[in-house]
């Protein structure tokens, strides 16, 4: 009987890729284990080479990769992982993405183009995925792409009780650096007490991603703290650009919040000038010390990643993190 038992036990394991594998580790320490050991290398031409080096059949898997840069060789590193674990009779696998790469893309603005979206979640399926989990999704409509369950994990309350916690003494205003952005906008305001809400009407080129021009402001935003949020910073020029038209109507001060971190090129000296009085940011990414600056605050997704691990493994609930809004 003791033998039948042990072999209907559920296991759950927890992978890391070599991307962000901080992260992972506070991750697996707050589920009291510990990252399976694993191999993985690159060849000389740069193909990339991984395998477990313990047993995985039967396991409730969970293989954590943040698409950091290079983004490219760290999808295709957890498209392997995911291969591997399928391959070797893993029971479920749960990919894990604290930041979906390619979500920008979600839909054609133009002919001829990919929704490259759509496509990231059919490689993941095709590799084995039995389950995404994600955070904080460009668009809400890309849990729609993969055929399966996709557990879709918002920073919002790690990131607003942060800002209670340290400006809720002010007048606070929420602004949505553009208008498609209202509606997580909204939530921030039910987070804070109901502060009242404005946007940034802007123009963006479709032919120059990265760039865009901050037209005016629309709301009231004159002596307050305006907290400017978004699910991600690249470039920084769009939210440095919205601070800094803010200051302009009067704003007594600007709190940036935004999920991602990515950082590309300009961002840090951009980030650094504009008239933000503090960045608050995630980990979903890693986060260099060439990339670290004074304004920035950086707060722990690891939490939230293993208690909705946790849900998922006892069959519990997800939404439940998020009082039903999930």
């Amino acid at each position: 009987m003791t033998g039948i038992l042990k072999a209907t036990e559920k296991n759950l394991m927890v992978f890391a890729g070599r991307a962000h594998i901080e992260l992972a580790q506070e991750v697996a320490k707050l589920l009291g284990t510990d990252l399976v050991p694993t191999s993985a290398y690159d060849f000389a031409n740069g193909e990339i080479y991984v395998r477990y080096e313990e047993s995985v059949r039967g396991s409730d898997a969970f293989v954590i990769q943040s698409h950091t840069k290079p983004i490219n060789e760290a999808i295709m590193e957890q498209l392997l992982m995911v291969d591997a674990l399928k391959r070797a009779s893993a029971k479920r696998i749960t990919v894990v993405l604290p930041f979906y790469g390619y979500a920008r893309q979600d839909k054609k603005h133009r002919g001829r183009e990919p929704i490259s979206a759509r496509l990231m979640a059919d490689l993941f399926k095709t590799a084995g995925a039995d389950r995404l989990m994600a955070v904080d999704l460009h668009t809400a409509q890309i849990q729609g792409f993969f055929d399966g369950p996709v557990d879709h994990l918002m920073a919002l309350p790690i990131l607003s009780d942060y800002v209670a916690r340290r400006y809720g003494h002010e007048q606070l205003a929420v602004v949505s650096p553009d208008a498609g952005r209202i509606k997580v906008a909204e939530q921030w305001s039910q987070r804070l007490g109901g502060a009242p809400l404005a946007f940034i009407h802007k123009t963006r080129d479709i032919n120059r991603p990265n760039e865009t021009v901050a037209n005016r402001v629309v709301g009231e935003v004159k002596g307050r703290v305006c907290v400017l949020v978004d699910d991600m910073i690249d470039t920084g020029g769009t939210i440095t650009k919205a601070a800094d038209a803010l200051m302009a109507e009067g704003a007594s001060g600007v709190v940036i919040a935004a999920t991602h971190a990515i950082l590309s090129g300009p961002a840090v000296e951009r980030l650094k000038d504009c008239g933000a009085a503090e960045v608050i940011v995630t980990n979903t990414l890693p986060i260099d010390l060439a990339s670290d600056f004074d304004k920035l605050t950086t707060l722990s997704i690891a939490p939230l990643i293993s208690r909705a691990i946790q849900e998922v493994f006892e069959d519990g609930s997800v939404t439940s993190l998020f009082d039903g809004q999930a």
